[in-house]
């Protein structure tokens, strides 16, 4: 089958859409990828199996995709676009990546009448709510995450299949009350054990930490992560493990500032290092160094619903985890018996569970050596696509 996939960004990187993309090939399909370019790029490219299809935008494109369900100009430019792709690539089956631009795909295949799948990858509308310039002044009269949520329901109806990310957010498709629950397949996002464990240890970072009782936390510094949360705990396991720090690794340009701001005012400089944005093939590495491996998400609609690819990254290194009770990334780690669960933006409580993990040495192994195995069995990616390929098999 010639799976034509629609994806409003640029293209790589987008570990999941690679991801499903090279399960589907794997699997017997053709996959044909729509994304855009803003530059220099090959309009017409063959990246590991997946014949990418980039089309010109420009910056005033992507501005009006923040407001694509507020006024209707950006549906009607990406429209002829994805005419022509589709008709190009002789698709046979649509498979939409995000909700920004998949209204402009429903009309399009009024015409032609495909089989559509619309893979949500988060909780647009839900997440929405918790971006910075959506709250502004200016956002709050331009962007209406309520009108997303309204046109996410609208989506979900008229497509055939749905993909989420989570159990839980399947069961909030469901509540839409419009897809029956062999219409919703749920695809996580974890990770190729086989590659992200053959990325070689670079001896550097585990020399640099030597003797330290890291805490490390990976990905987005953004403060609805949780970060400032572990950053607080230090102040008091600090007291505790005098050899305890927190290392970040991640960046967030946005918020960045605010956190080096508080670890200056909770003078924890000689505690606290951020890192900044590194490479994925020095994760494992990074992991290694650690003793804990946290992961303090606040809760809201949007993380209950999801999984931070960090925690698979993290178990698949054999390391104990400590997390927040967002939903979903409570449910594994109490499931699979490999970590903690702390009460969201208690840093308190996110303290004590970072010493209990610390003060006990033959739990923290066995909490580790739980989720090393929970990965290698069950949560990695050639496991959890299996749905994917089933729905595409049965089309």
């Amino acid at each position: 089958m010639r799976i034509g996939m629609i994806l409003d960004k640029t293209f790589p990187p987008d570990s999941r859409v690679e991801n499903e993309a090279i399960s589907l090939i794997e699997a017997g399909h053709e996959v044909f990828l729509f994304c855009l370019y803003y530059g220099d790029q090959k309009a017409i490219e063959v990246i590991n199996g997946i014949n990418v299809r980039r089309f010109k935008s420009n910056t005033l494109e992507y501005k009006l995709s923040a407001l694509a369900y507020t006024v209707s100009v950006y549906q009607r430019l990406m429209r002829p676009k994805i005419k022509k792709f589709i008709h190009d690539n002789e698709i046979e089956a649509i498979h939409i990546h995000d909700m920004a631009i998949a209204e402009a795909v429903f009309k399009v295949n009024r015409n032609i009448n495909l089989p559509v799948t619309l893979d949500l990858h988060e909780n647009r509308p839900a997440i929405m709510r918790h971006y910075g310039h959506v709250k502004s002044l200016k956002g709050r009269l331009l962007i209406d995450p309520d009108k997303w949520e309204k046109k996410q329901q609208q989506l979900v109806q008229a497509a055939d299949h749905i993909i989420v990310v989570t159990e839980e957010a399947k069961q909030g498709v469901l509540e839409y009350g419009s897809k029956k629950p062999d219409q919703i397949v749920v695809v996580p996002n974890t990770i190729h054990p086989d590659i992200y464990l053959q990325y070689e240890i670079d001896q550097e970072i585990i020399k640099k930490y030597e003797g330290k009782e890291v805490m490390l936390y990976l990905g987005d510094t953004g403060l609805r992560r949780g970060t400032d949360t572990a950053v607080r705990a230090m102040t008091i396991l600090k007291e505790k493990v005098p050899n305890a720090i927190l290392v970040l690794v991640g960046n967030n340009s946005a918020e960045d500032h605010v956190l080096k701001a508080l670890i200056q005012e909770l003078g924890l400089e000689d505690v606290v290092f951020m890192e900044g944005w590194k490479d994925v093939s020095l994760f494992p590495s990074y992991v290694e160094a650690a003793s804990v491996c946290i992961s303090p998400l606040k809760r809201n609609l949007h993380h209950d619903t999801t999984f931070a690819n960090k925690i698979f990254q993290y178990m698949a290194m054999g390391k104990p985890v400590v997390v927040s009770d967002s939903t979903a990334q409570a449910n594994v780690i109490r499931a699979e018996d490999c970590g903690l669960v702390h009460e969201a933006e208690n840093h308190g409580d996110l303290a004590e569970k970072l010493f209990d993990v610390l003060k006990n040495k033959e739990e923290a192994k066995r909490l580790g050596d739980n989720g090393k195995e929970a990965v290698l069995d069950r949560w990695n990616w050639k496991v959890t696509s299996r749905e994917l390929i089933n729905l595409y098999d049965k089309l």
